[in-house]
């Protein structure tokens, strides 16, 4: 059976038991900042199994994309070793939400691996958690296992938990006996000893029945659920009678294309470990960019970054000096571009991305190499043969170099790394990631309301079809605890059962406005949106107020939300002619819509041209002069992809969704608010271009009254400058270049001036020259603009003496500057210019000392200038008479 089959096979079996087939969630959780990778199937529905979002079925299936390299469940450093580890792998799943329970859960599993794949019932053991009596009776009952096949383990290997506190409960391993040909030959190989590779685990069905909170204590929870997840890539192997993920039809191919690259042939063992890593890594690589992330220096675009260099590295190790990767890009699709057609979409795209950065590291990787080297040199100097974790750390962190070639690499020259050092430096780096990932508190204010609100229902936005509407008070938030009231001067967060204020969401800010009822009038400064539909309206009261079940009239502020409006419709426009203008590739990666300005990020290579920019620019505002409708559909999420809909990178979509229609020009999945027409955008005028990362750019633009401001703010500036030349405003950039030239011109012959006029003082300053106990000195003072014109003056006279001591004075806006030169021969004879310098500005300073840019007596009193020059012949006598 495929890998394609198996996969086809369980998401048929669970819908025939009336399960709703979800697809995969993107690999970058949505609104969940405290993962960095979906890593389970679970993950999409986390918000469920929390309290914070429901949905219109009770019974899930998935086949889930995952990844875990980074973070808590980091598998990077075991691919290639181990014969079921990966970066990328896929995981399927079925999931009760407070429906069924064990035993259901348990014959499903059963029924699924027995009768539909036909394994061995003899060849199947489970584990259960040690205090999970119900388990281990149910998978006697209802499956039939023998007590003897059945273990019992720890919490560490059967209780799950979704983090220190909410939902939990004891889980159930099926694992599959591969056979004592398998084993590791330790003396007590048996299941729960062992964890060699004859016992595979394939399939973890968790029971969640507790609510864990701060104290640690176990509460039931009212609708226990199912979250299961069985591997793909191991139940292949099995069924296809391999030993191993990476001889399955999954991954077979690639390490065959990595044969034909190298020219080697694969080897099963160890000298097989770079065919199996770079191909799971391809596999990585490819879904990581498909789903909107590009190689960077912070957070997810760091790991892949790691991902695809190491890759690149294993390459090299096998022989491949060139840019290869992104050639593997083809055999991923061919294998999973059916099941996953973001892919297949993408292809080109993801393999320029990764051409990229194998070109960029291939270039880092040989400078980092003569770092490397100049760091063994200059530790060989000093008698020291550690490389310091903070040297390592650097390669690692700017040039891509792994702790192991590093080490690697050192020990062949007789050098150690301090690897201690390196973790200490690794984990400071973790910590500034960390901190730069997306802010956790509305996740964290969320789940701090799951519980509270969960007895009342969600708000009912009208806000599409109306600005004004009644509703009523549902329940009201000071801080983080439910209140009966609010009162006059106080601040907090309003729950209605219906409202027309927009919630923040899709980029798109939230609405302001008022509240009023019988005495009492709130402002409402922003709007937000719980998981589950409730909207929260954050108010400060102004007069009155306002308690539970209040009756209200709500107007949201008109002005504003059409502010908003343009520019969201505006985006949709921009995005579609991005497209249009630098190619299908240029996908949005982020945005932000207020009522004064949009903010646009997307992907593509290289800084926008100025051609580019008036070409897209110019297509936006022909679509506004177009005046095509905007149009709003409802429909089902997949009934919109058929239609051609956009849908957005990071963005989460219900089974129903809102489709924006923009004549046959843009259509994409949106839920923000927007215009009836593109004409009332107005105008739209783009502000910035600039990059935000690698592959990706940020276009900042502002369209209706805001646009209009900034021309005529353009234009006033334009009229001054026209005024100021004497010309029209037409010829304003012309008359600007002519006196830019002009100006150059002069530049050019004050300079020539300069060098006559330098070249006559210079021969007049030789004339001053004196005689100090045989040694030429020359103290005078001059004309110089500054500092540097000083210095320039001094190495004149300097190169024209050949040897001698020059000592030149300037004064220039009340400021004394002074430079002392000395030639190589009288060094040798104690004659220095440093003490020489001192010395002088101490006598232009009042003979108090001081240095000699902050000699500022002289200025006032020009005698001390010509006192310190002509001390500096008894300096200059004294130096030559120690020397």
């Amino acid at each position: 059976m495929t890998g394609n089959e198996l996969r086809q096979k369980f998401l048929s079996f669970f819908a025939g038991k009336g399960h709703t087939i979800v697809p995969s969630s993107s690999l970058v959780p949505v609104d969940d900042p405290t993962l960095l990778f979906t890593n389970a199937g679970m993950v999409q529905f986390k918000d469920v199994f929390l309290g914070l979002d429901r949905r219109p079925y009770k019974r899930a299936t998935t086949a889930q994309k995952c990844v875990r390299a980074g973070g808590k469940h980091n598998d990077l450093d075991t691919v290639g070793r181990t014969a079921r580890h990966h970066t990328f792998f896929e995981m399927l799943g079925n999931f009760s939400f407070g429906d069924y329970f064990k035993r259901e859960a348990i014959a499903f599993a059963w029924e699924f691996l027995t009768r539909v794949l036909e394994l061995p019932p003899e060849r199947l053991w489970i584990t259960v958690f040690q205090e999970d009596a119900e388990a281990f009776q149910l998978w006697q009952e209802v499956a039939g296992v023998p007590a003897e096949r059945i273990v019992r383990m720890g919490e560490k290997d059967n209780f799950w938990a979704m983090g220190d506190t909410g939902p939990c409960g004891p889980c159930s391993e099926i694992i599959y006996d591969r056979g004592p040909e398998h084993a590791c030959g330790a003396p007590l190989c048996a299941l729960g000893a062992c964890d060699c590779d004859r016992w595979l685990e394939i399939w973890n069905l968790v029971f969640m029945q507790y609510e864990r909170d701060e104290a640690g204590n176990l509460s039931p929870l009212p609708r226990p659920s199912i979250d299961t997840g069985m591997g793909l890539e191991r139940m292949a192997s099995i069924l296809q009678g391999v030993d191993s993920n990476f001889d399955t039809d999954l991954l077979r191919p690639l390490i065959n294309a990595v044969e034909a690259l190298s020219g080697l042939p694969y080897d099963r063992g160890e000298a097989g470990f770079p065919f199996r890593v770079i191909a799971d890594h391809a596999r990585a690589c490819t879904f990581l960019i498909a789903d909107g992330i590009l190689p960077g220096n912070e957070g997810r675009n760091y790991v892949l970054r790691r991902i695809l260099r190491r890759a690149a590295r294993f390459g090299k190790a096998l022989g491949v000096e060139e840019p290869f990767l992104y050639r593997l890009v083809d055999t991923v699709v061919a294998i999973m571009g059916e099941a996953y057609p973001e892919v297949a979409e993408q292809k080109e795209y993801i393999a320029r991305v990764i051409r990229q950065e194998e070109e960029r590291f291939h270039e880092t990787l040989n400078e980092g190499m003569k770092v490397l080297n100049g760091i063994m040199e200059r530790a060989g100097k000093e008698g020291r043969y550690t490389i310091g974790g903070q040297e390592a750390f650097t390669l690692y962190d700017t040039y891509g170099f792994p702790l192991d070639l590093t080490e690697e690499i050192a020990g062949e020259k007789g050098f150690k790394v301090d690897r201690a050092g390196f973790e200490e430096a690794m984990a400071a780096q973790r910590e500034r990631a960390r901190a730069a990932r997306e802010d956790t508190r509305a996740y964290e204010f969320a789940l701090a309301f799951a519980g509270s609100l969960n007895d009342i229902g969600g708000t009912e936005f009208t806000g599409y079809e109306r600005l004004e509407d009644t509703g009523k008070v549902l329940a009201l938030v000071r801080g983080e605890e439910r209140v009966p009231c609010l009162n006059a001067g106080e601040s907090g967060y309003v729950i209605l059962d219906r409202s027309p204020f927009y919630p923040e969401g899709g980029g798109q800010v939230g609405d302001q406005g008022k509240i009023t009822w019988d005495g009492g009038e709130a402002q409402v400064k922003d709007t937000k949106r719980l998981p589950d539909g409730k909207i929260l309206h954050q108010v400060t009261i102004a007069r009155g107020k306002l308690a539970c079940d209040e009756e209200v009239e709500l107007k949201v502020d008109p002005e504003r939300r059409l502010a908003a409006a343009r520019n969201h419709t505006a985006t949709h426009l921009l995005h579609r002619a991005l497209k249009n203008v630098l190619g299908e590739h240029a996908n949005q990666a982020g945005s932000l819509v207020t009522p004064e300005r949009l903010r646009f990020d997307f992907t593509h290579f290289a800084p926008l041209t100025e051609e580019e920019l008036r070409a897209i620019e110019k297509e936006v505002n022909l679509k506004v002069l177009a005046n095509l409708p905007v149009t709003i559909l409802k429909t089902s999420l997949n009934e919109a992809k058929a239609m051609g809909a956009t849908a957005l990178f990071g963005e989460k979509y219900g089974e129903k969704v809102r489709v924006v229609k923009i004549g046959d020009y843009s259509m994409e999945l949106c839920g923000g608010t927007h215009l009836h027409f593109t004409s009332e955008v107005g105008f739209f005028r783009l502000t910035n271009e600039s990059s935000i990362g690698a592959g990706v750019r940020r276009l900042e633009a502002v369209t209706g009254t805001a646009a209009l401001d900034l021309v005529t703010r353009e234009y006033q500036e334009l009229t001054d400058i026209a005024a100021l030349l004497k010309v029209p405003t037409f010829q304003a950039s012309g008359r600007v270049r002519q006196v830019l030239e002009k100006s150059k011109e002069m530049e050019r012959e004050i300079n020539r001036l300069r060098d006559r006029l330098a070249a006559y003082t210079v021969t007049d300053l030789l004339k001053q020259v004196r005689e100090v106990a045989g040694v030429p000195v020359l103290p005078a003072r001059v004309e110089a603009a500054d500092a540097e014109a000083l210095r320039e003056l001094a190495d004149k006279v300097r190169d024209k003496m050949g040897s001698g001591v020059v000592v030149l004075g300037s004064q220039h806006d009340g400021r004394v500057n002074f430079v002392a030169m000395v030639s190589k021969d009288l060094v040798k004879r104690g004659v220095h210019a440093g003490n020489l310098l001192r010395e002088v500005a101490r006598i232009a300073a009042g003979g108090g000392g001081g240095r000699a840019d902050m000699a500022q007596a002289g200025g006032k009193d020009p005698s001390k200038l010509d006192q310190a020059l002509a001390y500096s012949l008894k300096v200059v006598a004294h130096q030559i008479g120690q020397g």
